[in-house]
């Protein structure tokens, strides 16, 4: 196998040595994958649905509702020394397991804080937002707008606050020394629209820059809080309609913004009980604007009907901005979100004309999705990437492993959990000064055993496997995005 990884780690090596996952092997293609299966077989165990129930009430989507702290966890391996903080994740994880998709729960974190080698405890807390206070759901809330939403998508630290937030409404503020919510957070009364799900910190400024869609006029707000987390600009960005935009991207000059024809419909949630569908005639665009606006100055060119939830980073090349997406052919074309077929690919529009233009790459052939990057290269050109595989699965979601892409040659690192095990989303954890020295964190369940574990992984050498394991004391279900907040 090629050696183009960056191999500056060498002040790691004990934590290698006691790892426990087994011996990389070459795959062909010049892939490495190692497994954390004893018997070393990578095959996995196929995932069983019941046609009976929904997919999101069932396996490791199937809701808990104790809420636990946990201060005798069982470690195996050696957590780093110098990690002194909390990784903390969020997910939907309705009051009773009758809600109407994945999408539509209250939002639960599981956290789990570590100091000077030790896990110190577990926690998982409802976030106590006015639906959950009020036991509603969505049909029964009325219209997402303020503080009325389930917050149960994702979470971001910014200027010593985290906060949780959904697709639409006010993000919520959670305490991290044990995830109480302290309520809804309005940057001081000056948030009139929505929080996206994904705001992105530019790390030269340390500027949070986000934006908001809706369901009706306006469709698009964007807003800048500066590096104190005062928000500081607002402006509403023209859109077509109202399409489900649950990410975009930043570089170190542009925001963009995709405008992809999944929409909005209320009509829906009487007849499918999801309010999103597949409209191939509505188009879709991509909308390159100046980082800090004006928004007038927006341009968008056309491209092929697909859809993108998640974006592994975008830079400046030149007059050109580059953007890489898992993209999906369609979603939500008839089906509630069951397959995962997305695939890596790279866009790159051009700038430097009076019109944009648009080019498009598949950088692979393997369906991937959650990806992650050092966020100290966010909008900037970035190496390294990490992915979650995904298997193709009719019935349901069904994740895999870790892979660690070389963005400048194509090279993937993929580390296997076994037949039986599933890992959501990483978060790079820096601990060094190159890019990519650091750790990877993620929840890893394992069906067979019905446990999970909270893996840490080496981040520039993902196939060895974990250094750390720390097992929790409940299952904990599937989630979408987690967040480290420093010590």
């Amino acid at each position: 196998m090629r050696s183009t990884f960056n191999s500056r780690l060498s002040r790691r090596a004990f934590l290698r040595a006691s790892a426990f996952a087994g011996a990389g092997l070459t795959l062909p293609g010049g892939w490495l994958l190692g497994c954390g299966s004893d018997d070393g077989g990578t095959e996995a165990i196929p995932l069983e649905v019941d046609p009976s129930l929904p997919w999101w009430q069932q396996n490791n989507f199937e809701p808990v509702f104790e809420e636990i702290t946990e201060t005798d966890l069982q470690v195996r391996g050696s957590i780093p020394s110098s990690l002194d903080g909390l990784y903390v994740r969020n997910g939907s994880n309705p009051q009773a397991a009758d809600n109407l998709h994945w999408f539509l729960g209250d939002g639960m974190l599981h956290g789990v804080r570590i100091r000077d080698g030790r896990a110190l405890w577990y926690r998982n807390r409802y976030i106590r937002t006015r639906m959950y206070e009020n036991g509603l759901n969505t049909q029964a809330a009325g219209a997402p707008i303020g503080p009325n939403n389930q917050s149960n998508v994702s979470a971001v630290y910014h200027a010593g606050r985290l906060l949780t937030s959904g697709e639409v409404g006010f993000p919520h503020e959670i305490d991290p020394s044990d995830l109480s919510t302290v309520g809804p957070y309005d940057f001081g009364g000056r948030l009139n629209t929505f929080f996206t799900a994904h705001p992105k910190i530019d790390p030269a400024t340390g500027y949070l820059h986000f934006f908001g869609y809706f369901f009706a006029q306006p469709f698009l707000t964007y807003h800048v809080a500066d590096e104190r987390g005062e928000l500081i600009h607002s402006e509403v960005v023209s859109a077509k309609g109202p399409t489900m935009m649950h990410s975009f991207a930043i570089t170190d000059r542009d925001v963009v913004f995709y405008e992809l024809p999944v929409l909005f419909e209320p009509s829906l949630f009487a007849s499918a009980g999801f309010p999103y569908a597949w409209d191939e005639s509505f188009g879709a665009r991509i909308g390159v604007m100046p980082l800090g606006g004006p928004a007038s100055e927006i341009r968008w060119v056309e491209i092929d009907p697909c859809y993108v939830f998640h974006e592994l980073n975008a830079f400046r090349e030149g007059d050109d901005v580059v953007i890489d997406v898992c993209r999906y052919d369609r979603m939500m074309a008839g089906e509630r979100l069951g397959a995962v077929d997305a695939y890596l690919t790279r866009w790159r529009i051009g700038t430097g004309a009076a019109e944009l233009t648009f080019a498009e790459q598949r950088l692979d052939d393997t369906l991937w999705e959650f990806p992650a990057h050092d966020r100290r290269y966010t909008g900037r050109p970035n190496r390294y990437g990490w992915l979650t595989t995904t298997r193709s699965h009719p019935d349901t979601i069904d994740l895999a492993g870790i892979a660690l892409r070389d963005q400048r040659s194509g090279e993937v690192r993929i580390w296997d959990p076994g037949p039986s095990s599933h890992s959501g989303e990483v978060f790079f954890v820096a601990d060094g000064e190159a890019e990519g020295e650091g750790w990877l964190m993620t929840y890893v369940h394992d069906r067979a055993l019905g446990v999970t574990d909270l893996v840490i992984l080496d981040a520039l050498a993902v196939e060895r496997g974990p250094i750390a394991e720390i097992r929790m004391p409940r299952r904990v279900p599937f989630g979408f995005h987690g967040m480290w907040v420093p010590a």
